[in-house]
């Protein structure tokens, strides 16, 4: 698709078109009807039988089913049209729109797309000092345009040779092909379950047209912007809107709780707590914890893009609970490189601004390792906050529940990603800290992950005995764990792991321990019997320390992500 063929294209033939299909199909329905009435009723009520009225009534009733079939086809036809008129319009809107622009900044296009502009500050057509800029805005554009136009003609163009196909060679005509192709027509209109495997959202979006696509993510923004097997940019955009939606709704309900209540009730030796107040105290807590989470993540998407602030794109958000956000520095569809980084106890939609934070080290930690290394690959962090986190570490980081929960919707999203992507991802990495490293284990134990690497930063256990048991090369297995950090008194439950700590620790005092230790949710991953490689730490790092300024995990971190060697 050139510019000169969208712009002048005659896309009011495509309307006319379907129009007349609407007229076929109405009259065709209508010598069904007169067909139903003249023929079938009429034999119906005949006292015409014997073996002749028998072949007669079958091959009746199986023509009716024919003429059924046609009809369905037929209005397919006419569906197939009116989505090829609107895809075309929306192309053909969204070029002259960028031409017109164009002109308003006194740039000239080409008929090949490309752009020039007068550079004399002194000529009255100067197009000023920002010229330059415009013209990769406005380019860009256009290529979309076209891009869009070429998707509507490629979408549309398989759609109506189908049904050519089948118009030609009779299939069309069968009733089990007619519902097959209805079902599918049905299918680019609805948004796949939640769940579906993303392999067949991605199969499914690649199938609607640009303008499809687009009022998919205005009518539905909910279901797209979480479903795994949408790309990042359609979900970021549909994401855009739940946020602004949520931030109203949060906003709304504060407004709602009205002022505070009295915080006692009763008088002299009767003063009481007043359980209004705890209630009401309880609700604005939360309501107000979401909204400093929303406040953050617009802060950080509306942050100006440089070398020190990549693009974000919000995959995912919703305040149900205590709130969720999945969040990705850096477009993970382009992306050589590619981290999911789960946080533990206490993430929600409320803490998010830390964890974008943490994404936004590890991409810059990446990409020195990469510049040391004279690579120019690039790297997206993602921070998911994807599951219902403990929120307290006792009792809530003492239960497994959290993480039994969290994986099924980590292997979807994981999956998602590779289902997504432009090409396979040079390097795919799990990273996870604290209790997060609790939940990627268990992910990976019971269903494995479609990752390269996986890194355990201060893990009260990853579930598993051993790094091998969490089904990729235990090679490419990490862990940090520095010993000021609190979690390595995260004991083990179980009487036999007490215990074994207990001789462990009594051992390592008199200096012939040999290093094995088990905390909560299985053998430290920094134990030499786990198998992993160590990162190196700062020993007097705290259990939140390890992205510090100047960390040496942090730099390993980078190493990691970026596919180099942890030095």
């Amino acid at each position: 698709m050139d510019i000169k063929t969208l712009h002048d294209a005659d896309i009011i033939g495509i309307s006319t078109a379907k129009s007349a299909f609407d007229t076929l199909a109405t009259a065709f329905g209508q010598h069904i009807e007169s067909w139903q009435h003249d023929v079938v009723d009429r034999l119906g009520h005949s006292e015409w039988t014997g073996t002749a009225a028998g072949h007669a009534n079958t091959r009746i009733s199986n023509l009716g089913t024919e003429l059924q079939s046609a009809k369905q086809e037929l209005g397919l036809v006419s569906r197939a049209l009116q989505d090829a008129y609107d895809g075309f319009a929306a192309a053909q809107a969204h070029l002259i729109s960028a031409l017109d622009d164009a002109k308003t900044h006194k740039l000239t296009v080409a008929a090949d797309g490309g752009i020039t502009w007068d550079k004399d500050p002194n000529s009255p057509n100067f197009a000023g000092n920002d010229a330059e800029n415009q013209a990769k805005q406005i380019q860009s554009r256009i290529t979309a345009a076209l891009n869009e136009a070429d998707h509507a003609d490629q979408t549309i163009n398989t759609r109506l040779g189908h049904l050519a196909t089948n118009a030609s060679n009779g299939t069309g005509l069968d009733s089990a092909t007619a519902k097959a192709d209805t079902d599918a027509a049905n299918a680019l209109e609805q948004v796949p379950a939640a769940g579906t495997d993303p392999n067949s959202v991605k199969a499914w979006w690649n199938g609607l047209t640009d303008e499809q696509q687009h009022r998919m993510i205005l009518n539905h923004p909910d279901q797209i912007g979480n479903l795994d097997g949408i790309p990042a940019v359609a979900r970021n955009d549909a994401n855009q809107i739940n946020l602004a939606r949520g931030k109203q709704d949060i906003q709304r309900q504060l407004d709602g709780l009205g002022p505070a209540p009295a915080t006692t009730i009763g008088s002299g030796r009767f003063i009481r707590p007043n359980p209004a107040y705890t209630d009401w105290q309880q609700k604005h807590d939360d309501l107000t914890d979401k909204m400093t989470g929303i406040k953050a993540i617009e802060a950080r998407l509306n942050t100006k893009v440089d070398d020190q602030h990549p693009p974000t794109f919000l995959l995912g958000f919703d305040t149900n609970g205590h709130g969720h956000a999945i969040i990705a520095v850096n477009n993970p569809d382009t992306a050589n490189n590619v981290s999911t980084y789960v946080p533990g106890t206490g993430a929600r939609l409320g803490s998010i601004n830390s964890d974008i934070n943490r994404s936004d080290l590890m991409v810059a930690s990446a990409n020195t390792a990469n510049r040391q290394a004279g690579d120019k690959s690039t790297t997206s962090s993602i921070t998911w906050v994807g599951y219902d986190a403990p929120q307290s570490i006792i009792p809530e980081a003492a239960d497994d529940t959290y993480a039994k929960n969290a994986e099924d919707k980590l292997v979807s999203f994981e999956n998602g990603l590779h289902a997504t992507h432009d090409g396979k991802i040079g390097n795919n990495t799990i990273l996870a800290h604290s209790y997060g490293t609790t939940t990627v284990g268990y992910a990976m134990r019971d269903h494995g992950l479609p990752v390269d690497n996986a890194v355990l930063i201060a893990s009260p256990g990853a579930g598993v005995e051993n790094a091998k048991d969490l089904r990729i090369d235990p090679s490419h297995v990490y862990a940090a764990q520095s010993p000021a950090d609190a979690i390595g008194w995260a004991a083990a439950t179980d009487p036999s792991g007490m215990g074994d700590n207990i001789w462990d620790n009594i051992k390592s005092d008199w200096g012939f321990g040999d290093g094995d230790h088990h905390l909560m949710y299985g053998r430290q991953t920094t134990a030499p019997q786990f198998g992993a490689n160590v990162m190196p730490v700062d020993p007097n790092a705290g259990h939140s320390d390890y992205w510090n300024a100047g960390s040496p995990t942090l730099t390993a971190m980078g190493q990691v992500i970026a596919g180099k060697p942890m030095q």
